[in-house]
């Protein structure tokens, strides 16, 4: 099964950040889309208690400019639906998640589908609910080519309803490469998922968790 490499970094000052990858000639490979994700699972979360994630995308062309405020349009033409299931590797290839610097590495395999929502009934019908969901702006950037070690690295730039990261997606000598070009350490890595930082944010907070959702789409 193909593998996904990755790690997540906080970025605090986003306007600060976007010129820093202008300056380094990063270029975005595809317009900002605005992502709707659903997660599901077993009633009693047999997925999650194995480390699996199994999750319908919704993807739609998104306006340029800030994330918060604008309300998505509940219907596009260019929409684009992607299934994803992505489980722990056979044989862990990283450090224990407690040690600064480590990646995430999951197997994953993902398709692209017609139906969403008759997918979305049949794992119902299955005994599967949707039971989480959370909501995105991405915009996906390349390194120039003379970075020749990035060659296959991706710079995901996602404002989120709890703040603005960036996923590093590549081999794991690109990710190290590139995250300390871009000014971050090791000890800076995540490698938890939206769901338990969004999670983490609630209980900063005091607040009840319910799904990652921008106000307008609430």
């Amino acid at each position: 099964m193909p593998q996904e490499i990755e790690i997540k970094l906080p970025i605090s000052k986003p306007k600060v950040f976007l010129r820093l990858l202008a300056k380094l000639g990063a270029k975005p490979i595809s317009p900002r889309v605005h992502e709707r994700n659903l997660i599901f699972d077993t009633p009693d979360g047999g997925l999650a208690k194995h480390g699996q994630l199994l999750r319908i995308r919704t993807e739609s062309p998104a306006p340029a400019g800030k994330a918060k405020g604008k309300k998505p349009s509940a219907k596009s033409a260019a929409e684009r639906y992607l299934l994803t299931f992505k489980s722990p590797p056979e044989q862990m290839a990283i450090l224990p998640a407690a040690t600064p610097g480590c990646h995430k590495v999951r197997d994953e395999l993902e398709t692209v589908l017609t139906d969403a929502d008759a997918l979305r009934k049949i794992f119902e019908g299955l005994g599967l609910r949707g039971w989480f969901r959370y909501e995105k702006y991405r915009t996906p950037y390349k390194l120039p080519a003379r970075h020749k070690w990035a060659k296959d690295l991706l710079i995901d730039y996602d404002e989120t309803p709890i703040g603005t990261f960036i996923e590093l997606e590549g081999s794991h000598h690109a990710i190290d490469q590139a995250a300390k070009l871009l000014g971050f350490h090791p000890r800076d890595f995540i490698t938890k998922n939206y769901l338990v930082l969004y999670l983490d944010d609630c209980k900063r907070r005091g607040q009840t968790a319910s799904h990652m959702l921008f106000p307008s789409s609430k």
